[in-house]
């Protein structure tokens, strides 16, 4: 990058000492967990951004945004880089836009909506939230770093999904302020289903400055571990507590062997050869949820009260996409799909699965709430990987037999399967950043001649509607002139 960009971003911000050059911190700030990927590692090592900007504010990002559109440097948003797609991967350099500095929780409305800058991390909102009887409604396992503008832009899902699905579900994020990337770049609301716009675009058609978080009230929690002799008996009864409509439940999470045997820090509580559920059980239920899991042949392995994330141990830290990296410690060759289960077939397409491709897939289950308000059996299973074509013969054969996949290894938003088929995040992209120097290469069905030819229907519109109230305008003065020449006589 020409050195007067730099001299330039450093004006813009007014401190030198947040626009941040040295190779290492940006190469640093330039990466995500892609490397959970070993296809997104062959594509993305080596990728990295030019200089970091370190906004406070979002009138701070206006005015960056308005020097990049000028000199059409790419910008690329960052949270805290806990993604495993490479979102936050720049692939054509420019300018890292960390938003790690906008960190304030503004307020936490007496109706439990959360009003934060996007860099908040998420368990400081938890922490925040609980002392006012609060509590987030889902999170990833990394909720400790993981930023709520990372989330948004980047995320999902997790734990508490199976009581109150996605963040795309059941009104939870409530409405978002988007920086655009124009000449004059604007400050945009979105609220009610327009949020769906930017939620889960990576980044690639506005920066979120301010979000309105809906939380849920606050429930004393308990954690549990029972073991089964089998994956089946272990299934069947994750999915009775997990569909349950009278257990108050946070997390069920549902592990084959030998996934147990990986979680070196909690392996006293995984019996040789037994498949585990980890749960969040409300306490008051605690005890009616072990007497449930002896009686069907489990045995509970571990439970105690759940005291924040600082508990010992934290069960969360297993589960969702904690259990990748855990599996990764072990052997390297771990990777992982991102599944969804049809509840009427799911045994059989299990039993499938592990037909075709026996130990080569593992078995963790993650249940979740869908968007019509069912519980679904949700899945992000370990596979051992050989080959990329082997990747992609599971992935084939999971679509042929009607399981839903994310696809995990590739870095664009279609391909990772939270793409809308209504086309609103594209659209949003067309009108927020028409040359795409947004993340660019991350919205794959963006052409930027899409975006001139959007803007001009858009002109040509306001032209009509001009022409039409001018018509209407003029109209009425001949029939005011009509009036008064009668009048007249």
């Amino acid at each position: 990058m020409d050195s007067s960009h730099i001299t330039a971003l450093v004006a813009t911000l007014g401190d030198e000492a947040r626009v941040l050059t040295q190779l290492q911190t940006v190469e640093r700030l330039s990466r995500d967990f892609y490397w959970y990927s070993p296809v997104l590692r062959k594509h993305l090592d080596g990728k990295a951004g030019e200089v970091v900007v370190q906004p406070l504010s979002a009138t701070e990002i206006q005015h960056v945004l308005h020097y990049c559109h000028a000199h059409n440097l790419p910008v690329t948003a960052r949270g805290a880089g806990t993604g495993n797609y490479g979102q936050a991967v720049p692939l054509q350099g420019g300018v890292v836009l960390d938003l790690a500095q906008m960190d304030r929780i503004e307020e936490i409305q007496p109706d439990g909506v959360a009003v934060c800058e996007p860099g908040v991390r998420l368990g400081m909102l938890e922490n925040e939230a609980r002392k006012v009887g609060w509590e987030l409604r889902c999170y990833p396992s990394t909720i400790v770093k993981a930023s709520l503008g990372g989330f948004l832009g980047g995320g999902s899902g997790g734990v508490g999904s199976v009581a109150h699905g996605g963040l795309r579900d059941f009104g939870t994020v409530r409405a978002l302020d988007v920086v655009t990337m124009e000449a004059e770049p604007r400050v945009v609301r979105h609220e009610g289903e327009s949020v769906h716009d930017i939620l889960h675009a990576w980044g690639t058609n506005g920066i979120i400055t301010r979000i309105w978080l809906a939380l849920t009230p606050a429930v004393e929690w308990s954690q549990c571990v029972v073991a089964f002799d089998s994956f089946d008996s272990a299934f069947d009864f994750s999915e009775r507590i997990a569909t349950g409509p009278s257990w108050t439940k946070r997390l069920v999470t549902t592990f084959e062997w030998p996934i147990p045997s990986f979680f070196l820090p909690v392996r006293r509580y995984a019996p040789e050869g037994k498949s585990l559920i980890f749960f969040l059980i409300a306490s008051a239920q605690l005890a009616a949820l072990q007497e449930a899991a002896q009686v069907s042949g489990g045995t509970v392995a571990y439970s105690g009260a759940y005291r924040g994330l600082r508990s010992t141990p934290l069960l969360s830290d297993y589960t969702w996409n904690h259990t990748t990296l855990w599996a990764l410690k072990t052997d390297p060759a771990w990777t992982y799909l991102q599944c969804g289960f049809d509840p009427a077939t799911v045994r059989d397409q299990l039993r499938q699965l592990r037909g075709r491709f026996g130990n080569e897939i593992l078995f963790h289950m993650e249940f979740m709430k869908n968007g019509t308000g069912h519980v679904i059996p949700g899945a992000i299973p370990l596979v051992y990987y050989t080959s990329e074509d082997r990747l992609n013969q599971m992935i084939s054969f999971c679509r042929e037999i009607g399981v839903f996949v994310a696809n995990p290894h590739v870095n664009n938003v279609e391909g990772g399967g939270r793409y809308r088929a209504d086309n609103v995040q594209l659209l949003a992209k067309q009108r927020y950043d028409p040359k795409g120097l947004l993340n660019p290469g991350k919205m794959i069905t963006f052409k930027p001649e899409d975006s001139v030819i959007e803007t001009a229907k858009i002109e040509t519109a306001k032209i009509e509607t001009a022409k039409i109230e001018t018509a209407k305008i003029e109209a009425a003065k001949i029939e005011t002139a009509k009036i008064e020449t009668v009048t007249t006589r």
